[in-house]
C-alpha cells in the first residue's frame, strides 16, 4: 500500500481510472435510464477513452499535469454538463499539486476539497440536489477525517465517502438536470454522476493499494 505516488505512478493510476469508467459503461447507462436519457455511460466512456489517449501521448507528466490532462480530455469529449463537471473535478483541485512532485495524502485531501468547491461552482448546485456534487462532498469530508500521511487510507476513506454520497442521493428529489422533470419519481434511484465519482475514487484506491511505498 502506498503512502505516496510518484508522477509516473499518478499517470498510471489515472489510466486505471479511465479503464474503470470504460468497464462500467453499462452500469452507468442503466442508472441514467432510471432518471435521465441513458447517455451518461456513453459520455463517460468517450471522455475516458480521450483521457487514455491524452495521457499516453504526453510522457513525463507532473502530478498536476496528469490531473489537468485528464480533466481537459474529459471536458472536451464527454459532452454536455457531465463533460463540464467531470472535467472540473480533475482540473478544479489541481492547484493542490502546485508545489509537489509526488501525490501525498495531504495533497489529495487538499485536491478533493478544492475540487468539491470548483464542481459546485461550475455546476451551479449545492450538496443535496441529487448530483455528483453529493458524492464529491462526502468524499472530501471522509478524506479530511482520515488523519495521517498514508495515501492509501485517505483514498479508501474518499471512496467510502463517495459511496455514502451515492446512497444519500437515493433519498433526494432531483432539483436540477434532466432528472428534475421526474420530481418525486426520482426517489429511490441513485444519481449516475455520483456513481461515476465512486468508480473514479474506487479505481484510485485499488491502484494505490497495489503499490509499495
Amino acid at each position: 500500500m502506498a503512502k505516496q505516488l510518484s508522477a509516473p505512478q499518478v499517470t498510471e493510476m489515472l489510466c486505471e481510472v479511465a479503464q474503470a469508467l470504460i468497464g462500467k459503461v453499462d452500469v452507468l447507462t442503466e442508472a441514467d435510464l432510471a432518471t435521465g436519457d441513458g447517455d451518461h455511460g456513453i459520455g463517460m466512456r468517450r471522455g475516458a477513452e480521450a483521457a487514455l489517449e491524452a495521457l499516453g501521448a504526453t510522457p513525463d507528466l507532473s502530478v498536476q499535469g496528469a490531473f489537468k490532462q485528464t480533466g481537459m480530455a474529459i471536458m472536451s469529449k464527454t459532452g454536455g454538463a457531465a463533460g463540464a463537471v467531470f472535467g472540473t473535478f480533475f482540473r478544479g483541485g489541481a492547484k493542490a499539486f502546485d508545489e509537489v512532485d509526488t501525490l501525498t495524502a495531504t495533497a489529495f485531501r487538499d485536491f478533493l476539497g478544492q475540487s468539491a468547491a470548483a464542481v459546485s461552482k461550475r455546476g451551479g448546485v449545492e450538496e443535496g440536489a441529487k448530483t455528483m456534487v453529493d458524492a464529491v462532498a462526502w468524499a472530501a469530508r471522509r478524506a479530511a477525517e482520515a488523519d495521517g500521511d498514508d495515501l492509501s487510507e485517505v483514498l479508501s476513506a474518499a471512496e467510502r465517502g463517495a459511496l455514502e454520497g451515492v446512497e444519500a442521493t437515493k433519498e433526494m428529489i432531483a432539483t436540477t438536470g434532466k432528472a428534475r422533470s421526474l420530481g418525486e419519481r426520482s426517489l429511490g434511484h441513485p444519481d449516475p454522476g455520483a456513481i461515476s465519482v465512486s468508480i473514479i475514487l474506487g479505481a484510485m484506491k485499488t491502484y494505490a493499494a497495489g503499490q509499495g511505498d
